[in-house]
């Protein structure tokens, strides 16, 4: 073969290894989660839990694949033009689930007697669910084509007071993570008020759904095609479709009520109620009427609601609402009344990292075990089982640690608490060295650090550094807090300096107390300038980090 032949057969080559190499990209709006966003997600949806257990709910999961038939309404939706969905092998008309709301119908029908309509189960149930969905949409900021979406759900309460415990609870969310009535607020309007409004204008009860559908068009399409679209779609006149565009720019009920002419209705008073319980609730800073609030999903039938960023750089952060007719559809012989919210998690995290308030979660490990050479490479495994078995996230240096500072290398990598040096000397007597990385200083002797443990006692191994089993007796000295009280009159700033040498004295253990004074101080440096560079205050700073909002509210 010729040198030119040659040539062009190893371009040709080159050119079908290229084209055959998978991309390394994961496909068009999804996301990979590597381990520090795993971190975040498990961290965000432990908050998710946390609010949902708190408020009494119970969690229940389904199948990501669906019944197409489940999400196709007729009401001018773009949920069912945004579905995955295909038929299978078998044949059957299937789709990734868009959202969960339809799945959830599904499972509570499965529990009602279908001869009656009565509920197997006791009710009100109180479900939330943390699925993924799918919906081929153009991604932008806070918006995928797959996310995970927090819902709760209330199934059997007639009355508003469901509306107003969800609403609680998103507030309560907000709350646990940093987020105030000052960042995020929470519109609420109500569908029976507009029904009201609607059936004034002629609007038939059938065409009320699509009509809504429309109406939650006008931040994407404007008021003008908005009523082009009432008039060729729905029939309503001019002066009828212009009346309702109008009635929804109002930013109060009782505008609301007078552009409408609905009055002191039932519907309107109903709303009333709900500010009304959630003022004396205490979360009444965070709501707002605004009728512009439809919901662009059909099955809303009274109260609708969502989170909005104040500062208007995100899109809706959560939204909800009532919607009692939704299990109707899917044959259940009388109306059940349901009303639920969903989060998604991507909008979630554009507003933590806008305000400043993404926790830092580096990677943790409680111990690092190293053995000397090979012989003790399996009692460092046995060190490893005895210490995971008393509760301990372990990792084991697979190296052999004849080098300590290789291993304190790694060991500092991991994160690690502790390092436990398996080795001869120490073997032979029934001892483990163990050496404290994190909660002692620099400066500190070894015999604080550094601790020779039984074998046979690996899992008490806290109490010989001055934790767990080995606590102050109750009549000492009540512990004091990191931080001082300012005095009065004091501006409140935080003077790095001075508190560097009083923190690195601070090993975070049994007998430290957190006062209002670390909470305000921290508050102060979270909103001003972050994170502290200092290593004794960036240490004080991540263990103020690691309480809920909640429970630093409590701190005296």
């Amino acid at each position: 073969m010729s040198e030119n032949k040659k040539e062009k057969k190893g371009k040709k080559d080159d050119k079908e290894k290229k084209s055959a190499v998978i991309s390394l990209d994961p496909p068009s709006g999804t996301r990979d989660f590597f381990p520090e966003e795993m971190r975040l997600q498990s961290w965000l949806f432990g908050k998710f839990r946390e609010t949902a257990n708190l408020f009494g709910f119970q969690e229940y999961d389904a199948p990501v694949l669906e019944h197409e038939e489940l999400y196709k309404r007729k009401a001018g939706e773009e949920i069912t033009q945004q579905m995955y969905n295909f038929v299978d092998k078998e044949g059957a008309a299937v789709t990734l689930r868009p959202e969960m709301t339809p799945s959830l119908a599904r499972m509570v029908l499965s529990l009602m007697r279908a001869e009656t309509g009565e509920m197997a189960a006791l009710l009100p149930l109180k479900w939330f669910s943390i699925p993924q969905c799918w919906r081929f949409e153009t991604t932008q900021r806070g918006r995928k084509r797959e996310h995970y979406q927090w819902n709760m759900d209330i199934v059997g309460v007639a009355n508003i007071h469901a509306e107003a415990e969800l609403l609680s609870a998103i507030v309560h969310f907000f709350e646990s993570v940093g987020i105030t009535s000052k960042d995020v607020g929470l519109k609420v309007n109500s569908r029976k008020v507009l029904g009201a409004v609607l059936k004034n204008a002629g609007v038939p009860d059938d065409r009320f759904a699509e009509t809504c559908v429309i109406i939650d068009k006008q931040d994407k399409i404007g008021a003008e095609e908005v009523k082009k679209e009432l008039r060729e779609k729905i029939g309503l006149s001019e002066e009828v479709a212009s009346r309702i565009v109008s009635a929804t720019a109002a930013k109060t009920l009782d505008e609301f009520a007078k552009l409408a002419g609905v009055g002191e209705s039932e519907e309107v008073k109903e709303l009333r109620l709900l500010f009304k319980l959630l003022e004396e609730e205490g979360s009444g800073d965070w709501l707002q009427f605004d009728a512009s609030v439809v919901r662009g999903l059909a099955y809303y039938t009274g109260v609708v609601f969502e989170g909005f960023d104040r500062k208007g750089i995100l899109r809706a952060i959560c939204g909800g609402g009532r919607y009692d007719k939704l299990l109707t559809l899917y044959g259940s012989p009388k109306e059940v009344s349901c009303v639920g919210f969903g989060f998604g998690d991507c909008v979630i995290y554009e507003l933590l990292k806008e305000k400043n308030v993404v926790p830092a979660l580096p990677q943790t490990v409680d111990y690092v075990v190293a053995a000397f050479n090979q012989e003790m490479m399996g009692k460092a495994f046995n060190v490893a089982r005895r210490l995971r078995q008393a509760g301990k996230t372990v990792d084991v240096y697979t190296e052999i640690a004849k080098k300590v500072g290789k291993a304190f290398n790694y060991a500092d990598r991991a994160g690690a608490c502790r390092v436990a040096f398996v080795a001869p000397d120490e073997w032979n007597k029934g001892l483990v060295r163990i050496k404290d990385l994190r909660n002692f200083k620099a400066d500190d002797p070894d015999d604080l650090k550094q601790k020779d443990v039984p074998i046979n006692d690996l899992g008490n191994a806290d109490s010989y550094f001055g934790m767990g089993a080995k606590q102050a007796p109750a009549s000492s000295q009540a512990p004091a807090p990191a931080f001082a009280p300012a005095p009065r009159g004091a501006q409140g700033s935080v003077a790095v300096g001075d508190l560097e040498a009083t923190l690195a004295e601070q090993p975070y253990v049994s007998g430290f107390r957190p006062s209002k004074a670390d909470r305000d101080a921290f508050e102060k440096l979270r909103k001003e300038s972050g994170r502290p560079t200092t290593p004794a205050f960036s240490r004080w700073y991540d263990h103020m980090e690691s309480f809920s909002n909640g429970q630093r509210l409590e701190w005296k």
